[in-house]
């Protein structure tokens, strides 16, 4: 207790009270002081926590899928040029991604994003059974409807390839949506299957369905791969009318962008079979009116083990001799449908790819 200073000291009382008082609140502050609780964690510190405990790698897989995309990047900007890359060339770009996505599963081996991108690469390279294994793997994560058309569309192809044409079908289906470089092979995919199962009215909706009303020449190469697709059903469908009349609505929307569109798109599928690239081809160069190079891929067509089509590739060929007969080296401008059925777009002899 502060004792009094006691007379005969100099004192100011105010000054004294005012001393008193501080000292009387300071110890019953004091007294009734409690413990200040901690302060929790912030809230970023908590995430990383369990970000950690979920995945104990994401860092390091998420680099690795960065690098994996840009060794990638470059073969797939190449294909939209005019640049010619050697087969060993691109392979080479593939080959380093796949390795990094097979380190990148090791550490993650449910990540979605890198089973997708690691059976993309294995297809590429050949590795069929690694591929099959891994884009099934994704798809047992999410499911075959949140699996995406890159995963569900790439394991269609590859069935398709295979000749499991069933197994391949269920799975180009759940691919399907509006047309985009996503879809765009896998409903190309889906309708030839279609077709060749006999349900070719199936094939036929499958591409009218998506394909814009109106003018097409507001639209991509996406959308002339599924146009070009639809004549291609038709023509061997042996509805030749209105092969023609798709052929006739592309190259009047397209104009001079019909033959780079479509060429571009072929030249990056991978059909399967293999053997209807040829079937592919030969209308688009028949469509052109350039009839060598057209009766050249009708008759490879022709001679492919197991063309489902090759009477029609016949005809075809018939067609443009009968049409060389009735005018050597004339190119009218006009419509004509020569013995044999089958229908040639002839165009002035300035048109060419």
């Amino acid at each position: 207790m502060l004792a009094h200073p006691g007379p005969g000291r100099h004192t100011d009382p105010v000054r004294w009270a005012l001393l008193v008082g501080v000292m009387v609140v300071a110890t019953t502050s004091h007294a009734q002081a409690k413990p200040v609780a901690p302060r929790p964690a912030p809230a970023a510190n908590r995430d990383d926590f369990w970000r950690e405990v979920i995945e104990p790698h994401g860092d390091e897989v998420r680099d690795l899928l960065g690098k994996a995309r840009n060794v990638m990047r470059q073969p797939d900007e190449a294909m939209l040029t005019d640049a010619e890359w050697a087969v060993d060339q691109r392979m080479r770009f593939f080959r380093d991604a796949y390795n990094l996505l097979r380190y990148a599963h090791k550490l993650s081996p449910e990540n979605t994003d890198v089973l997708a991108l690691l059976g993309r690469t294995a297809d590429e390279l050949g590795k069929t059974r690694e591929a099959i294994d891994a884009l099934e793997a994704s798809v047992r994560v999410t499911g075959a409807d949140k699996a995406g058309a890159e995963v569900t569309g790439r394991l269609g192809a590859i069935y398709l390839r295979l000749g499991n044409r069933d197994t391949a079908i269920r799975y180009l289906r759940a691919a399907q949506g509006p047309i985009n470089p996503g879809t765009a092979e896998s409903l190309v995919h889906l309708a030839n299957a279609l077709a060749a199962r006999g349900e070719v009215a199936s094939a036929i909706d499958t591409l009218q369905n998506v394909l814009p009303t109106g003018s097409l020449g507001y639209y991509g190469q996406d959308v002339a791969l599924v146009a070009f697709s639809l004549a291609v059903i038709y023509d061997r469908d042996e509805q030749r009318s209105a092969a023609f009349e798709v052929l006739d609505h592309m190259q009047a929307a397209f104009q001079q962008q019909y033959w780079p569109h479509v060429q571009g798109e072929l030249a990056k599928m991978r059909f399967a079979p293999a053997e209807d690239q040829h079937y592919y081809l030969g209308l688009l160069y028949e469509s052109l009116g350039h009839y060598a190079e057209a009766r050249a891929e009708w008759a490879l067509y022709a001679v492919s083990t197991d063309s489902a089509w090759r009477g029609r590739a016949l005809d075809h060929i018939a067609a443009i001799d009968a049409q060389r007969r009735a005018s050597p080296g004339i190119r009218p401008a006009t419509q004509i449908a020569p013995p044999g059925g089958a229908v040639i777009r002839h165009r002035p002899p300035s048109v060419h790819p």
